[in-house]
């Protein structure tokens, strides 16, 4: 068994639903310390966070992931305990195995392999490690990035280990992510009688013709890197239970996924004055999750390509698609951000796993980016 396939199940034997870390990171940093690098935990609230760093100059280059995983569900829908590792047919099954311990095991034996041949490299690498990723994403990579700025420690190129590959090892990339922006949304109308309409007012029927403007809305055209931006309903919520009351509140989620040709204040503008337009009696909140990042062609995005086409024979491509990820963090700090990792297709599924070989081929993968950017 290679070390990184042993690594990724002693971290997929401690259960770290979210916010819980389960001493994933403590294992880290002992593989880490031998290394030369300066251990720093940095919990926040009951979040776990860890930054470790080898070397003090410039070019600083980070690995970034997270040790907390998403709930399993019930155990009799999994082939096997989702928190006890087991390998079969070439395939290592349980929850995070994809996304994302087995990338932050490779992570790890890259960093020995290469700290072991390349002494002295150049520059510094570091590990940011969150147990908030799944979760609201409050206390962990947003609040150590925080800590690092207030302290002048600049990121030059991150590396995330989300599971961004499709059909094969390394055929994707991410180089950015959509804006993701979400709607809590209350309209008042007024409770009675279905028998009585003339009495009441329905908020749901008051909502509809808003809702068919926010839908058919054409937010902008996307660009050469972002698809359009996307409006979705997530949650409505409405009534009594009874056949025969109309209600008198609505409340409504929805969330706009958004390129880089628009802004949280275009799009919040942009709704209000679709709802005011229908008269609405309403009340409306927002929550930005992460705006919108673009990492384009550079050294970091020209590494990760040539150590993809070395060790897989192609060359991956870059996509924006998706949803959100740390990644959000860690850009706008001027940092070049990318997101190379495992197969995707068991991600938060039932019996999630990933396969052997893939682990020691994206190890060796991160092993040859460290060795093109500080070699």
């Amino acid at each position: 068994m290679s070390p990184t396939v042993a690594l990724a199940q002693e971290l997929l034997r401690r259960p770290s639903v979210t916010p819980e870390d389960g001493g994933c990171q403590d294992l880290i940093a002992q593989r880490l310390a031998p290394l030369g690098f300066r251990i720093e935990p940095m919990p926040f609230n009951e979040v776990t966070n860890l930054w470790a760093r080898r070397g003090d100059q410039a070019p600083l280059f980070c690995f970034a992931g997270h040790t907390d995983v998403v709930p399993p569900g019930p155990r009799e829908d999994w082939d096997s305990d989702p928190f006890v590792p087991e390998i079969r047919n070439g395939r290592l099954y349980g929850r995070g195995a994809c996304d994302m311990k087995g990338e932050i095991a490779a992570m790890v034996t890259a960093t020995e392999d290469f700290v072991r041949d390349h002494p002295h490299h150049a520059g510094s690498i570091a590990f940011l490690i969150t147990s908030d990723e799944e979760g609201p994403s409050v206390d962990g990579t947003a609040r150590v990035v925080e800590t690092l700025e207030a302290r002048g420690e600049k990121i030059d190129w991150c590396l995330v280990g989300e599971p961004s590959s499709h059909e094969r090892l390394g055929d994707t990339l991410k180089n950015g992510r959509r804006g993701s922006l979400s709607g809590f949304l209350k309209v008042i109308g007024k409770q009675g009688h279905v028998a009585y309409p003339h009495r009441a007012l329905n908020p749901l029927h008051a909502l509809a013709p808003c809702l068919v403007a926010l839908v058919d809305e054409e937010w902008d055209q996307g660009n050469a890197f972002f698809p359009p931006t996307t409006f979705q309903i997530s949650n409505l919520n409405t009534g009594t239970g009874a056949e025969n009351v109309i209600p008198g509140t609505l409340t409504a989620q929805f969330n706009l996924r958004f390129s880089t040709e628009l802004d949280a204040e275009t799009i919040q503008r942009r709704v209000a004055a679709i709802l005011d337009r229908g008269g609405l009696d309403y009340e409306l909140t927002w929550r930005l999750s992460g705006k919108p990042f673009l990492t384009p062609a550079g050294d970091l995005v020209e590494a990760v390509s040539l150590a993809v086409e070395e060790i897989m024979g192609y060359r991956p491509e870059a996509s924006t698609a998706g949803g959100t990820s740390d990644g959000r963090f860690i850009a706008p700090t001027g940092a070049q951000v990318l997101e190379l990792g495992a197969i995707n297709a068991s991600i938060h599924q039932v019996n999630e796993c990933i396969g052997v070989e893939e682990l020691d081929q994206l190890s060796t993968i991160y092993r040859r980016i460290l060795e093109k950017l500080l070699g």
